[in-house]
């Protein structure tokens, strides 16, 4: 979403780097060409004008404009003045500090994707050691009841069972009365939307709210509909009181004015962001450092918890134990590829490592790097175990039938295994460097050489 948003960014920051020394005139001149980039990225009006106001009263201070790398400097005040309007610093966790079974209520507009959320939710509370109960609480959608059974059949997550015409209120009633019974400590409500607010719905809101007392109330927008889903938002609050917005679709080709004004219009922050539509793509929204990778600088972190959340433990253990006794092998190699592929595309990692994003973008010619993976990966499988422990085995006639096998030609197994033997050089160093160099890469998702 925010790839055209960083290239522009970038074009502003290099005319400050081509400066000698800046004075408050070009500061000024980049500043309005920061105003233009946010509002052409359909950022609200009256958010571009305090953040340039913002930017513009600490970027014109001594401090900055005598300190040896001004236009870094400049670079970083942008970077904290995003972060602070995306709510750096505001607590945006999921408060559940409370009696169980908690109920969280989902709430938007049709289309915004609450149904899916809420299957998302309820996974990421799972895996959070949660209880989460499904309720479907919208009674007028065709199959929307029907839609959220599926979700949890697929992701084998309980969900209460309403049927059409019942009252929602009494629906969710009924279903804090089963969680406590049957030791659900979580309740996730899927309210009714509409294709535009009106006064039904939000009387129906108000009432499950008087009723349950839901601890979150959580309203979810779609990042691609821009300001509109900002001014809902805002009537949403104005009318329920929101607790925090859930932005889905964060992932398209949206401008992203949305996820830059919708904190700061409401006052309300930004706890979640939907990834994708993989049931697992539902994160944490962590301001700075979506702030770093709209200038491009990355978000290593996150990348780092991605690995951290796809890695088992004993598997690393057990792989390190096998690069040891065998040596880095084509099968080891397999291996990794397999739990990179875990975390999401490649592409989306590499965006995460700061300047790889802003590579991958002016190499448009090559290959995606998930076909290439994709290649890797059936070559591989396309050879016996023992060649696969052995690549040195591998004859001419023995290539001849990999490349049948797998699709590919002798070239591409000729290349991959040229490649593969500079990795091999490069594990040996990380064995010679002991536990911490093994430990280092396979704890970090065993990232693969090439």
């Amino acid at each position: 979403m925010f790839d055209n948003l960083t290239e522009k960014f970038d074009s502003v920051f290099k005319k400050l780097r081509g400066q000698g020394s800046l004075s408050e005139d070009n500061i000024k001149a980049a500043l309005r060409e920061v105003r233009l980039v946010l509002l052409e990225a359909d950022v609200n009006f009256r958010v571009v004008k305090d953040f340039v106001a913002a930017v513009r009263e600490r970027a014109v201070g001594q401090d900055v404009l005598k300190s040896l790398t001004p236009a870094q400097q400049v670079i970083k005040i942008v970077r904290d003045e995003l972060g602070r309007l995306m709510g750096e610093g505001t607590d945006n966790s999921l408060d559940l500090a409370a009696r169980p079974p908690v109920p969280v209520m989902l709430c938007g507009l049709q289309g915004a994707g609450k149904t899916t959320t809420c299957g998302k939710l309820a996974l990421r509370m799972r895996r959070e050691k949660r209880t989460p109960l499904l309720v479907p609480a919208d009674v007028y959608r065709p199959a929307a009841i029907e839609q959220l059974k599926t979700v949890g059949r697929q992701l084998d997550i309980p969900v209460f069972d309403s049927q059409p015409g019942q009252d929602p209120v009494e629906i969710c009633r009924q279903a804090r009365d089963f969680a406590e019974l049957n030791g659900y400590d979580t309740l996730i409500l899927d309210t009714a939307g509409r294709l535009h607010i009106d006064d039904e719905l939000m009387g129906e809101l108000a009432r499950i709210k008087a009723d349950l007392e839901p601890r979150e109330i959580l309203f979810v927008a779609d990042a691609m509909t821009g300001q509109d889903a900002v001014n809902v938002a805002q009537s949403f609050d104005e009318r329920i009181d929101i607790t925090g917005v859930i932005l889905t679709k964060l992932d398209g080709d949206a401008r992203g004015g949305a996820s830059l004004s919708i904190r700061a219009v409401t006052g309300k922050p930004i706890k979640l962001v939907g990834l994708g539509e993989k049931m697992d793509a539902l994160e944490v929204f962590h301001p700075d450092r979506m702030a770093q990778r709209i200038l491009g600088m990355g978000d290593v972190l996150s990348l780092i918890e991605k690995a951290e959340a796809v890695i088992d433990q004993e598997q690393a253990a057990d792989m390190e134990k096998r690069l040891r006794k065998e040596g880095f092998t084509l099968e080891t190699f397999r291996d990794q590829l397999q739990s990179i592929k875990k975390m999401g595309s490649m592409e989306s990692l590499l965006k995460m490592i700061p300047g790889a994003g802003k590579a991958l973008k002016q190499a448009k010619g090559m290959q995606l790097p998930d076909k290439e993976l994709k290649k890797v990966e059936a070559i591989i499988n396309s050879m016996t175990a023992a060649e696969r422990r052995n690549h040195r085995i591998l004859n001419g006639s023995r290539r001849m039938r990999i490349a049948k096998g797998s699709g590919t030609t002798v070239q591409d197994i000729n290349q991959l295994l040229k490649r593969f033997t500079e990795a091999q050089k490069m594990m040996k160093k990380l064995q010679q460097m002991g536990p911490k160099g093994l430990k280092g890469m396979l704890g970090r998702g065993g990232m693969p050489p090439f």
